[in-house]
C-alpha cells in the first residue's frame, strides 16, 4: 500500500489503532499470536498500535474516548461470536470484519447450517447430540460422523465416530464446550477459501495424515500440507469461490473471513463453516492465500483495515 494510502488510514484511526486480544476462549494463545503477528505488520508500516487484552478487567473503559478504530484478532466464544462487536457499537468504534449478527450465526456452526439448509446451499447432513440420543440410530442414519462443539473453533473438541459407542464417548467430551452435533463425514479433499473485502482468494487444498485437519495439524504440526495453486481446475475453482462467498453473503458477514469446504469422491462441494476473525499466526491459511494473490502480510492487515474504513464512511 502506498504511502498516500497510510497517511489516509493515519488520519482516519486519528491516533493509535487497537488491537484486540487474547479474551478467555480455548482460543486464547492463538489469538495472542494472531494480535501479535498484526500489530507487528502494523508498526513495520509506521501506524500507531496498540495491544488491548479483553481478558483484563476495564478493558472497555481503555477503549471509550481514545481509540475510534479497532482490528480485532480475538478466536472464539467472547471474541468472535458478536459479543465483543456489540461491545463496541455501543461504544461507537469502527472494527474489522463482520457485524453482530453475523458473528453469533458464524460463530454457531449449528445454526448456520440450518441457516444453509433453507437457502438451498450444499452442507453435510448433521444431528444435534444430547445425553438422550439415540447413538446407534444416528450412526444408521448418518454413518461414519464428525463431532463438533457447535460454538468453538480450531478443531477443538472435535472428534471421529465410526460407531455409536464412538459417538457417545465424542459427545461425552465435547459436550463441556457447550452444545453439540454430529456432521455426516465426506471423504475427500478439504478447502478453504478467504474472502477479503467483498472477493475471494485462491483456493487452498488442506492435506494431512492426522484422522482430520485438527488443532496439531492447524498449529503445530510441520507436516501439514498446503497446496495453492489447490489443483482444481479453473472451472471447479470458480464454483467453489462462488460458493464461499454465497455462503459468507447468506450469513451478511463482511470485510474478511475464511469458509471451509469438503469436496467427496464425486466432486460435489459441501460448506463445513464460516470463520469470521481466522487465525493470523504463521500456520494461518488467510495469509497464504493472500500471498498467492499478490499480498503480503504487512499488504493483507492494511487492506482488513482499510475495508472496515471503507464501510464506516457515509
Amino acid at each position: 500500500m502506498s504511502d498516500i494510502a497510510i497517511a489516509n488510514i493515519n488520519q482516519a484511526i486519528g491516533g493509535k489503532l487497537a488491537v484486540l486480544l487474547g479474551g478467555r476462549s480455548a482460543e486464547r494463545a492463538i489469538s495472542l499470536k494472531s494480535g501479535a503477528a498484526v500489530m507487528a505488520a502494523f508498526e513495520r508500516q509506521g501506524i500507531a498500535v496498540e495491544g488491548i487484552d479483553v481478558a483484563n478487567a476495564g478493558w472497555m473503559q481503555r477503549l471509550s474516548g481514545e481509540f475510534s478504530h479497532v482490528f480485532i484478532a480475538l478466536h472464539g466464544p467472547g471474541g468472535e461470536d458478536g459479543t465483543v462487536q456489540g461491545a463496541l457499537e455501543c461504544l461507537d468504534i469502527c472494527y474489522t470484519g463482520s457485524g453482530v449478527m453475523a458473528s453469533a450465526l458464524a460463530m454457531d456452526k449449528f445454526r448456520c447450517k440450518l441457516l444453509w439448509l433453507g437457502v438451498g446451499l450444499s452442507t453435510p447432513r448433521f444431528a444435534e447430540l444430547t445425553a438422550n440420543s439415540d447413538w446407534q440410530g444416528i450412526i444408521n442414519d448418518l454413518g461414519p460422523v464428525i463431532v463438533k462443539p457447535a460454538c468453538e473453533g480450531s478443531s477443538i473438541g472435535m472428534a471421529r465416530a465410526a460407531n455409536a459407542v464412538e459417538l457417545a464417548d465424542a459427545w461425552q467430551n465435547a459436550q463441556a464446550y457447550g452444545r453439540v452435533f454430529a456432521e455426516q463425514w465426506i471423504s475427500g479433499s478439504e478447502y478453504t477459501v478467504a474472502i477479503l473485502n467483498g472477493k475471494a482468494l485462491p483456493a487452498i487444498k488442506l492435506e494431512t495424515d492426522a484422522a482430520f485437519y485438527d488443532f496439531n495439524a492447524k498449529y503445530i504440526s510441520d507436516e501439514t500440507r498446503y497446496l495453492c495453486p489447490c489443483g482444481l481446475s479453473a472451472v471447479e475453482e470458480q464454483e467453489l469461490s462462488e460458493l464461499a462467498l454465497a455462503a459468507f453473503s447468506s450469513l451478511g458477514c463482511a470485510g474478511w473471513g475464511r469458509v471451509d469446504v469438503m469436496r467427496d469422491a464425486a466432486g460435489k462441494f459441501y460448506l463445513l463453516e464460516v470463520n469470521t476473525v481466522p487465525g493470523m499466526t504463521d500456520h494461518s491459511l488467510v495469509p497464504m492465500a493472500a500471498k498467492q494473490a499478490g499480498l503480503n502480510f504487512d499488504q493483507l492487515v492494511l487492506a482488513i483495515l482499510a475495508g472496515s474504513i471503507a464501510a464506516n464512511v457515509v
